[in-house]
């Protein structure tokens, strides 16, 4: 039996997959303040009735990190930049920098040296102004981390008590800004999402539940509890990630479709491409920070069944609505305090959900602000929220239309087209989706089980991983951007090293991918890993190739478990 809980920003979700069927299903309200318990009170609710042996695999999609960030609640973080020549430090907006000397070329040939007494001039600073966390980051460190390393020691002399991160620990690839950022993130959100996970395996202890557990992250992929810790940031969005592999578990396989998860506070929109979501091609944006955190390519919009409808009135007097994008605790008819769009496709009977006469009182509220009749009033709410969701539908397709993976597709499909079917997930679903699906000319999908479609791609998500291999011939060393090391190239990977072909370079990637999929616990998902783009440049000194440079990219995509019987589930 298989278990996927997803937290929500208003209702945290579970399922109970049996024999590769939904067996049962769990609805809690989420509080932000209590995650964990929001959690655990799901777990409990769904699992009860059967003894822990038989549960095989429990997977959770958190917002803990995203929850830190949007909230402001992470640890201060030191940042020691090394940015080298090119870049103008004052162009950066990152808090808390310190500037260092030093540079490494594209090779990562040393270039300038570092200057300890800067260093320990900076690290006092640092000691002074009382971080206990910090950050080292250099520009091409991924290719040398020589000066990131030498700095951490001399931070570690000089400040034993502060925590240290190190850019090419964290991330691998070029685009120092991103690197800087997803460090900082790194470093500030690693306390608080420790703690979070040794707080779930003591309270799966103490339920006996022996079964590996995974954390769901932002490119759909599973990751074990125990490896998240070292990449926290790797599971912001895992909400809409988890709609976007439910969504790709309930309809058949192989089509193409915008997912619109409707929750209660926000909308989630992502893209399927024949049978394959689309991944942001340059990583997650945090606010106004972009990373190197590998994601879907998903928006999320303040608009949901528990917004608040409210009336106002523009210069002119006339008298319109306007759907949140606060919320003020559930509907009306669910018990809360303000009418929402759940109101009004209640009153319209588009939803068997709370108390009707509550709806009706809701509606009644508006229409008399408006001075409408109730249903006209009900019907106006349900279009003015499916007319935001499908602008941003519009608006979303844009910057879809600029990924790489979508031009592809869309040569691929010989024509230029949008997706034809929109699905829905999520508590407004059933009520929203066809009139949304309406006005973007498409077909609704609203699959069974819909409403906790993100638990259930939680539960049936597979692992992903990826490795970015670059090896220098000339300086017979090689690096995977995702290990933050430096090896050195055998004899033994290659035939010549001046003679290296890109067939063998994708051996050696084929093959270290299968050793970092092995120490992550997932070797049964190795012979899905597929090369995304292979390079090779020649290296020319003195009329001569000294050398070439290969750059191999491998990744296991998002999935679906195989325990995961499909069906015809739309």
């Amino acid at each position: 039996m298989l278990i996927g809980i997803d937290v929500g920003g208003t209702t945290t979700d579970a399922v109970l997959i049996r024999n590769g069927e939904v067996y049962s299903t769990a609805k809690v309200p989420t509080e932000p303040a209590n995650l964990l318990k929001s959690l655990l009170s799901a777990l409990d609710e769904v699992s009860r009735g059967f003894p822990p042996e038989q549960f095989e695999r429990v997977v959770f999609s958190t917002t803990v990190i995203t929850n830190l960030i949007a909230e402001g609640k992470t640890e201060r973080v030191a940042l020691l930049l090394i940015p080298g020549p090119g870049v103008n430090p004052a162009s950066y907006v990152f808090p808390d920098s310190f500037y260092l000397k030093g540079a490494m070329d594209y090779r990562g040939r040393e270039i300038q040296p570092l200057d300890e007494a800067e260093i320990r001039e900076a690290v006092n600073r640092i000691r002074e102004q009382g971080f206990s966390r910090a950050a080292v980051v250099s520009k091409f460190g991924q290719r040398n981390p020589s000066h990131e390393l030498r700095t951490e020691e001399i931070l570690r002399e000089m400040h034993p008590g502060c925590k240290v991160e190190l850019g090419h620990k964290i991330s691998g690839k070029l685009n120092f800004p991103r690197r800087v950022a997803t460090s900082m993130l790194a470093s500030a959100t690693g306390e608080h999402y420790r703690e979070f996970v040794s707080e779930i395996k003591k309270a799966l202890e103490e339920r006996k539940i022996r079964a590996p557990v995974y954390i769901l992250k932002a490119d759909g992929g599973t990751l074990p509890i125990e490896k998240s810790v070292e990449f926290p940031v790797e599971t912001i969005f895992s909400g809409p990630a988890a709609s976007t592999i439910g969504a790709l578990a309930l309809i058949p396989e192989g089509q193409t479709s915008v997912v619109v998860d409707i929750g209660g506070t926000t909308t989630d929109l992502a893209l399927i491409l024949s049978g394959k979501p689309l991944i942001a091609s340059k990583g997650a944006k945090l606010g106004n920070f972009l990373t190197h955190v590998r994601a879907f390519a998903v928006r999320s919009i303040a608009v949901g069944g528990d917004s608040i409808v409210k009336v106002r009135e523009t210069e002119n007097g006339l008298r319109m609505i306007t759907i949140g994008p606060e919320r003020a605790g559930p509907a009306y008819c669910m018990g809360g305090e303000e009418p929402t769009p759940t109101d009004a496709l209640r009153m319209l009977g588009l939803i068997e959900v709370g108390n009707p006469e509550r709806a009706n009182e809701a509606i009644t509220v508006v229409a008399s602000s408006l001075r409408k009749s109730e249903t006209e009033t009900a019907s106006l709410i349900v279009e003015t929220t499916a007319e935001m969701i499908a602008q941003a539908v519009r608006e979303m397709f844009l910057e879809w239309e600029q990924e790489p993976a979508y031009r592809i597709w869309e040569v691929l499909q010989k024509k230029k087209e949008r997706p034809e079917n929109v699905v829905g997930i999520g508590g407004g679903a059933k009520g929203l989706i066809s009139v949304v699906a309406e006005k973007l000319n498409a077909k609704p999908i609203i699959p069974d089980h819909s409403e906790v479609g993100n638990a259930i791609g939680a539960a049936v998500a597979r692992p992903t991983l990826t490795l970015n291999l670059r090896i220098d011939t000339e300086q017979k060393v090689y690096s995977v951007a995702e290990e933050g090391e430096i090896a050195s190239l055998k004899s033994t990977d290659i035939g010549n090293f001046n003679r290296m072909r890109s067939e063998e370079a994708e051996a050696l990637a084929t093959k270290l991918l299968r050793d970092r999929a092995k120490r992550f616990g997932i070797s049964e998902y190795a012979d899905e890993a597929e090369i995304v783009s292979s390079e090779v440049f020649n290296i020319v000194e003195g009329w001569f190739t000294a050398g070439r440079l290969f750059d191999v990219s491998m990744q296991i995509s998002a999935g679906l478990i195989p325990e995961w019987n499909r069906g015809e589930k739309a």
